[in-house]
């Protein structure tokens, strides 16, 4: 939500700065310095001390949480012991447990290059003129752009611990699949057409909409939470490896495939690979919404066939009969949480 409303400050600094002649591009750059001073000031604020505050709040619960934690810390130092940077990241892609958090975290980040948000956050103002803006109107639009981007980044508040992350992702993804694609169609209303220009705005506006509680929040809060402690420091840099390599490649090749495919095509070709992103997040990324770090090895204890073969014979059939024929029927589960343990030991090729 903050990130998207750092975006909306770049915005607006662009829209500031845009007619103070040529220095209107360093002071568009050097906007960013400004935020940073109150941030680098409100640091200070944070607590350092977690402990006292705890236990100010609930003794009780505070000696149960951090002895918890104390265990945790001593079985992975037990488990780390001896391993190295190398060893742990090779870890990521051999032991089946930790591998299939690292397929799950893979793809969702790189669907969110995939769904095309940064050829918009990148190049928005390249994408308004040629429907047709001037300039200013180019950045207006940018900007209402980043402020949908915010705004509808507070339904996740709500809905990513309560709908799911995986829920929300299935559903946003086909809406931003159709809203691209209309966006995409609209470039080739005529020129004169008083309609082309705020339809193109609209179907752009809409697919932020979607964004923004699903594909935007989900992938970092999903990546933070589904490797094991041993593994979680390795985990999350290798997501966010992904996401930012990917985010590079797009905006190395997207003014390429603008002037290539032309508006419509590039789009067209965004929206397809919202499509593919859809069917990959529905295969390989478990539900992990309201789970304890037992749960969470549970869930990935799962082999991927497996957890395929659900989704396509079980879930899928019950999806259709449930909400498209709306007959009563019941969801066999894919896991029994009852068999979790409250003890947790992370083996190569095993774990509780």
């Amino acid at each position: 939500m903050w990130t998207a409303f750092g975006i909306m400050l770049g915005f607006s600094a662009n829209l500031v700065f845009f007619q103070v002649g040529d220095i209107a591009w360093r002071l568009q750059l050097g906007s960013a310095f400004l935020p940073a001073v109150p941030l680098t000031a409100l640091i200070y604020f944070c607590p350092g001390k977690i402990t006292p505050l705890a236990y100010e709040e609930s003794e009780l619960q505070a000696a149960r949480d951090l002895y918890y934690v104390h265990r945790q810390l001593v079985e992975e130092f037990a488990v780390l012991k001896g391993s190295t940077f190398v060893s742990r990241f090779t870890e990521l892609f051999t032991i089946p447990r930790v591998r299939r958090a690292t397929l799950a975290s893979f793809v969702v980040m790189i669907a969110q290059q995939m769904c095309g948000i940064n050829i918009i956050a990148f190049y928005s103002s390249t994408i308004f003129s040629n429907a047709g803006y001037s300039t200013k109107q180019a950045l207006l639009a940018s900007w209402g752009f980043g402020l949908v981007n915010w705004v509808f980044a507070f339904p996740a508040v709500w809905t990513i611990d309560t709908f799911g992350r995986r829920n929300l992702l299935l559903f946003t993804f086909p809406n931003m699949a159709w809203t691209l694609l209309a966006a995409g169609f609209c470039f080739l209303i005529h020129d004169g057409n008083p309609a082309r220009v705020p339809l193109i705005a609209l179907f752009v506006f809409l697919f932020a909409a979607f964004y923004s509680p699903g594909e935007g929040p989900v992938p970092f809060t999903y990546s933070a939470e589904v490797f094991p402690l041993t593994h979680r420091e390795m985990g999350m840099s290798w997501a966010v490896a992904t996401c930012l390599f990917w985010a590079s490649v797009l905006s190395l090749t997207f003014p390429r495939i603008l002037h290539a495919f032309t508006a419509t095509g590039a789009f067209g070709f965004y929206a397809g690979l919202n499509v593919v992103a859809f069917v990959m997040i529905f295969l390989f990324m478990p539900e992990t919404k309201q789970r304890t770090l037992e749960e969470l090895d549970y869930v990935f204890a799962v082999p991927t066939s497996r957890h395929m073969a659900y989704q396509t014979k079980t879930f899928l059939p019950y999806w259709f009969k449930r909400y498209v024929f709306f007959q009563k029927v019941e969801l066999k589960p894919l896991y029994n949480f009852d068999e979790v343990e409250s003890i947790t030991v992370y083996e190569k090729g095993a774990s509780h």
